[in-house]
């Protein structure tokens, strides 16, 4: 089977190229990964005669499968390889075992946190195998597959316009899957009740990269919290606004005249702009900038990455805050902006208190030092289908899990 040679390092200034060998013909394209995957330096041509046996073996070797086949049978094969991804190792026998006799009870359940880097560690080795199933692409961002899709709109949206002179490129399938994905949450919209009832004008549309507003307890929480009394014309302020859901929220609020909300990523600034366009709030203003803006607001809403721990890709960053700067960096900042009388609406999980990451006593000590008092706190519990399932590795956490809007004030 034809196998490519070791690619080279590319400069910072270059874009990486992946290798291989076709026909007896040495080949290479653009290599393309928004999660920041290096090429797979061992590729092999991979059509419908594969086995899926073999091609789990080989991808487990990290060896990339370039599909020269029907588009969907390369779907099919990732499914397959996801089946043999997540099948539970069999244990080894011991010699009690094979004697016939009862095997020794096996230890308890790993402890969090290790429980949790060893479910990351593993959720990382699947998306390593899966995503050697390769596709390539022309220049136009076409596929020249049998079956495949149009899924130019899609591509251009995560990668940016097609350019002619781009040349050819190959991309994991999986990754074009959520490309694919991405684009029919943006075209069709998440629903927000909060929002209003029914329409297209209760309805945010995520762009790609951009954390999707699926989780509406959050929302809900913005919605319901009492706002300071004493000014009618309030100012609020929406730090990493996202998508701009809790902007809009926000400026639903009885009272809320302005909301300015910013945020540092270039696909979020453009979602949120686009979005409170569509949605009529003209009383927003989207501004570039980590975290505050100039000036002071009565409520300011900041709803950061709930985990701390390091980003594995671009895309996680909305969900893992490394060394919980984001949290810390707005505690730390938020009696300075605070008008008096106002007050910081913090938005915060406690999954990462249950995953042994972070103590509720270290989130409170934090809030003390930075000046800062509790004034309320609203709950909630989650919606979300894997708070409900068992087979979840982490389901003891996220069934304990509680959503929180915590009202604080400086002292």
């Amino acid at each position: 089977m034809p196998v490519s040679t070791p690619a080279p390092v590319s400069s910072p200034s270059s874009p990486a190229l992946i290798h291989w060998t076709e026909n007896g013909e040495a080949r290479s394209a653009r290599w393309r990964s928004e999660r920041g995957a290096v090429p797979p330096k061992r590729v092999v041509i991979a059509d419908d005669s594969m086995s899926a046996d073999t091609a789990y073996r080989l991808a487990c070797e990290g060896t990339g499968l370039l599909w020269r086949g029907d588009f969907q049978n390369a779907r099919m094969l990732v499914q397959a390889l996801a089946r043999r991804a997540d099948k539970p190792a069999r244990p080894k026998r011991g010699k009690a075992d094979k004697a016939g006799k009862a095997a020794p009870a096996e230890a308890s359940a790993p402890v969090f946190p290790q429980a949790f880097h060893l479910h990351r560690q593993a959720q990382a080795q699947r998306a390593r195998v899966l995503g050697m199933v390769l596709v390539p692409f022309d220049a136009d961002y076409g596929i020249p597959l049998r079956r495949a899709p149009d899924a130019k709109k899609a591509c251009a949206e995560a990668w940016g316009p097609a350019k002619a002179d781009a040349g050819p490129s190959v991309a994991s399938l999986r990754e074009l899957m959520g490309f694919i994905s991405a684009h029919e949450w943006r075209r069709k919209g998440v629903p927000i009740p909060a929002l209003g009832e029914g329409g297209p004008h209760n309805r945010i549309h995520p762009h790609y990269g951009v954390f999707s507003p699926v989780r509406g307890e959050y929302i809900d929480l913005v919605a319901q919290a009492p706002v300071p009394e004493g000014t009618a014309d309030l100012l609020g302020f929406d730090i990493g606004t996202g998508t701009g859901v809790l902007a809009a929220v926000l400026a639903l609020r009885s009272g809320v005249q302005r909301v300015v909300a910013t945020d540092q990523d270039p696909r979020a600034l453009a979602c949120a702009r686009e979005n409170l366009k569509r949605l009529g709030f003209p009383q927003v203003e989207v501004r570039e900038g980590n975290l505050f803006p100039e000036g002071r607001a009565h409520i300011i809403v900041c709803n950061p990455p709930w985990l701390p721990a390091r980003p594995g890709s671009p895309v996680e960053h909305a969900v893992y805050d490394e060394d919980s700067r984001m949290l810390l960096g707005f505690l730390n900042g938020l009696a300075a902006h605070l008008k008096p009388g106002g007050e910081g609406w913090l938005i915060l999980s406690d999954l990462a208190e249950h995953l042994g990451l972070r103590t509720r006593t270290w989130l409170l000590e934090a809030m003390d030092t930075a000046g800062l008092k509790v004034v309320g706190r609203l709950d909630a519990q989650p919606q979300h289908p894997k708070a409900s399932d068992a087979s979840d590795a982490l389901h003891a956490a996220r069934a304990a899990e509680v959503t929180s809007l915590w009202r604080l004030a400086a002292k």
